[in-house]
């Protein structure tokens, strides 16, 4: 094999035992997990809102982030069902910082141990608060740890085609939001959500097992090939191919970042807000798609835009993406409070 071996990391049974999450903790998920499934059914009326940081770091910035929006979540929570992005993995196109869980600092050489160890605190902290938490399944072998603290998980652009997303997916009892591939084709997006709500059989642990299928596994609209895709044409289109699966709980959710707020070839966070409120006009007429539409993930942290931290002297610790470009807290309190009111008033 090529590569060389730089240390043995601890199993995730230790670091559960070094860091566990008390019972009021796991009681948080279980009622979180089983909310956000209900909107899935179309039990719960409220909008889905997945709303956090690009990446989770730094950590200080981030758990005021999640302090804050601890404290929104009083305001809103009858009409939105808030889920913190605490995304600890990041997918690159080519290369480039991994996310903290294997490069605690961004300024040091990777060390996963302490990465480990960064990420579980971080989860563990936001968790206690009474906040749900989302992060992207990038890496599924080294999940435990890590995937019993979440309340909803992302299957990223990357990754949806792959199979053994796919079967873990089909193998966890958590809602699973599956984004459509990069090169656009939603026909292969609800292809995968197909796949994971479907058996199968594969190895796991070194045993042979057969998976569940996962009947709240669904497709993220989130552009592609620098176009978005969150028209009412591209919502039909995805509920054609819903319809002739058929899956259970059809549903919908657009992430009106990456390639859904692209501006002349270039992320322009503050497009965001505006692309919410198009949506919610433009279906509103429409039942089908208006009951097809769960909710929306965001990119939001404390401070607008981004840095890069290859290229600043300094880099900004407050709460300023060093990944993609994010909305700042003040327009983020502004818009879930002013999309919270259009949910009350029924308007979808």
């Amino acid at each position: 094999m090529a590569y060389k071996v730089i240390k043995k990391l601890p199993d995730s049974e230790q670091i559960m035992n070094e860091m566990p999450l008390s019972d009021i903790g796991y009681k948080y998920i279980e009622r979180h997990r089983q909310e956000v499934k209900n909107i899935l059914n179309g039990t719960d009326k409220r909008l889905l809102i997945i709303v956090g940081p690009c990446s989770a770091w730094p950590s200080d910035a981030v758990l005021e982030y999640a302090r804050r929006l601890n404290e929104l979540n009083d305001k809103v929570k009858d009409n939105l069902k808030l889920v913190m992005r605490l995304y600890i993995q990041k997918p690159r196109t080519i290369k480039g910082w991994t996310g903290p869980v294997n490069q605690p600092d961004p300024l040091l050489p990777p060390d996963i141990a302490l990465g480990i160890k960064y990420a579980r605190n971080l989860m563990i902290k936001v968790t206690e608060m009474g906040l749900p938490i989302a992060d992207e399944a990038l890496f599924t072998h080294n999940a435990r740890g890590f995937l019993e603290l979440l309340s909803w998980v992302a299957i990223g652009a990357r990754s949806s085609e792959d199979q053994e997303h796919r079967i873990f997916a089909s193998s966890i009892d958590c809602p699973v939001g599956m984004k459509n591939p990069t090169h656009g084709s939603l026909k292969i997006g609800v292809n995968g959500v197909i796949a994971a709500q479907n058996s199968h059989v594969a190895v796991l642990d070194g045993y042979e097992v057969k998976t569940d299928g996962n009947p709240y596994v669904h497709i993220v609209l989130r552009g592609s090939n620098n176009e978005p895709n969150y028209s009412v044409e591209n919502l039909t289109e995805v509920k054609k191919y819903l319809d002739l699966a058929p899956i259970k709980n059809p549903a919908v959710m657009i992430d009106v970042s990456h390639d859904n707020c692209l501006k002349d070839g270039k992320k322009d966070h503050n497009l965001q807000e505006k692309i919410i409120f198009d949506v919610i006009e433009s279906i509103k007429d429409k039942p089908e798609l208006n009951g097809l539409v769960k909710g929306f993930m965001i990119e939001s942290f404390l401070k607008p835009g981004n840095q890069n931290v290859e290229k600043v002297d300094t880099i900004d610790l407050d709460g300023l993406s060093i990944t993609d470009p994010c909305i700042g807290w003040e327009q983020t309190e502004d818009l879930l409070i002013k999309l919270s009111k259009i949910v009350g008033k029924d308007v979808l």
